[in-house]
C-alpha cells in the first residue's frame, strides 16, 4: 500500500487533453506560415512585374533587329528592306521602328527601302520621330511607300519622311488622308451635375485642369488649345509641302479637312503617286536603285523578357490596371489619329 509521502514524490500525470491542443495549436501556426510564404510569393512576384514594367525601357532588347528573308534572289548581295508600320503610331512600336530604320541606313548592302504602311496614325511627338529619321534614311537611299488598309493621319505624315523623290502607292482598298489634329476630349458636365457631382481641384494655375470633363471649357482655355493644335496642324502641311512637290501648300489645306481619301481620290489630288500592289512597288524600288536583282528582306525583334511578362500582365489585368488605364486616359495627347477616340495606353 502506498504511503502519503509516495504520492507527494509523483508528479501528477498529465491529462491527455492539452496534448491534442498543443498539437492542433501547432497545426494551425503551420498552415498559416504556409499561407503567408505563399503569400510573399505572389506579392514578389507581381512586384517584379511591376518593375518590368514600370522600367521596361531600361530593359528593352539592346539587340539589332534579325533580318528575315520575305522574297526575290536569295543569293543576291544587295538588299532592299522592308520596314512596316503597323497599327497605331505610340511606343513601344516607334522605338523599334526606329531601330530598324537606323539599321538600315548603316547597312552598306541595303540599297533601298520600301515603307509598307498599315495605320490610322496615332500620337504627334511619335509620328515626327519617325518622319525625322526616315528623312535622313531617304537622303541615303531610296525610300519608297506602300500604303495597305490605311494610312491616314499619322500613317500619312510618316510616309512624307521618303521625301520628295519618292513614289507613294495605294492599293486600290487604301483609306489615305485625314490630315489633321486631334486632342480627344470628353463633355460630360451635364451628367455630373444631374447626379451631383462637379469638379473642385486643387491647383496652380488657371490652365492647370484646362481638360475636365466635368465642366466646359472657357473661352481663355479654347484659346489656348486651339494655339497648339495650329501649330501641329501647320507642321503636318508643312511637312506634306516639303515632300509633296506637285502640291501647292494652298491645295494641302484644301485637302486638310480631317476628309478619309479613297486611293483613286487620293491620286487624283496628287496625295500619292500610283495605285498598285507590294510586288508593284517593289520593283519600282528595284529599278529607282539600280538594282537587275535583289535580295528583299525584313526585320524581326527578338522576344524579350519584357515581352512575356507584359503579354502575362495583359492576360492576367486587374483594379489597378483599370485605374492605371483611366488615369492614363485624361492625360491630354495631340494625335495625327483618324479618330475621335484615343488609342489605348501601353
Amino acid at each position: 500500500m502506498a504511503s502519503t509521502a509516495d504520492y507527494e514524490s509523483q508528479p501528477p500525470a498529465r491529462p491527455a487533453s492539452p496534448t491534442v491542443v498543443v498539437q492542433s495549436g501547432n497545426s494551425v501556426v503551420g498552415t498559416w506560415g504556409l499561407r503567408l510564404a505563399l503569400l510573399a510569393l505572389g506579392i514578389s512576384v507581381m512586384a517584379n512585374i511591376g518593375m518590368f514594367t514600370a522600367f521596361r525601357d531600361y530593359f528593352a532588347n539592346v539587340e539589332p533587329p534579325q533580318e528575315r528573308f520575305h522574297s526575290g534572289d536569295e543569293a543576291a548581295s544587295d538588299k532592299l528592306v522592308m520596314l512596316t508600320m503597323s497599327g497605331t503610331i505610340m511606343p513601344p512600336y516607334t522605338e523599334r521602328l526606329i531601330k530598324e530604320i537606323k539599321q538600315a541606313r548603316e547597312a552598306k548592302e541595303v540599297k533601298g527601302v520600301l515603307l509598307v504602311v498599315d495605320s490610322p496614325g496615332g500620337f504627334v511627338a511619335d509620328s515626327h520621330q519617325i518622319y525625322h529619321e526616315l528623312k535622313k534614311l531617304s537622303d541615303a537611299k531610296p525610300v519608297y511607300v506602300q500604303m495597305k488598309r490605311m494610312a491616314a493621319s499619322g500613317g500619312y505624315y510618316i510616309s512624307m519622311g521618303a521625301g520628295p523623290k519618292a513614289k507613294i502607292f495605294a492599293e486600290p482598298t487604301t483609306w489615305t488622308g485625314s490630315i489633321g489634329v486631334i486632342i480627344p476630349r470628353y463633355d460630360v458636365s451635364q451628367l455630373a451635375e444631374k447626379y451631383g457631382v462637379s469638379s473642385d481641384p486643387l491647383k496652380t494655375g488657371e490652365f492647370k485642369d484646362a481638360l475636365s470633363p466635368l465642366r466646359p471649357l472657357t473661352e481663355r482655355e479654347r484659346e489656348v488649345w486651339n494655339n497648339i493644335l495650329n501649330q501641329s496642324f501647320d507642321m503636318f502641311v508643312n511637312v506634306i509641302d516639303e515632300n509633296r512637290e506637285a502640291l501647292t501648300a494652298e491645295q494641302i489645306k484644301a485637302l486638310a479637312t480631317g476628309q478619309i481619301y479613297t486611293a483613286a481620290d487620293a491620286k487624283s489630288n496628287g496625295l500619292v503617286d500610283s495605285i498598285g500592289f507590294e510586288e508593284d512597288s517593289l520593283e519600282a524600288l528595284k529599278s529607282a536603285a539600280a538594282l537587275t536583282k535583289a535580295r528583299i528582306v525584313t526585320y524581326q525583334h527578338p522576344t524579350t523578357l519584357v515581352d512575356v511578362l507584359l503579354s502575362g500582365q495583359a492576360k492576367a489585368s486587374s483594379s489597378h490596371d483599370v485605374f492605371r488605364a483611366m488615369m492614363e486616359a485624361s492625360v491630354p495627347r495631340a494625335m495625327f489619329y483618324c479618330s475621335w477616340f484615343p488609342p489605348l495606353p501601353e
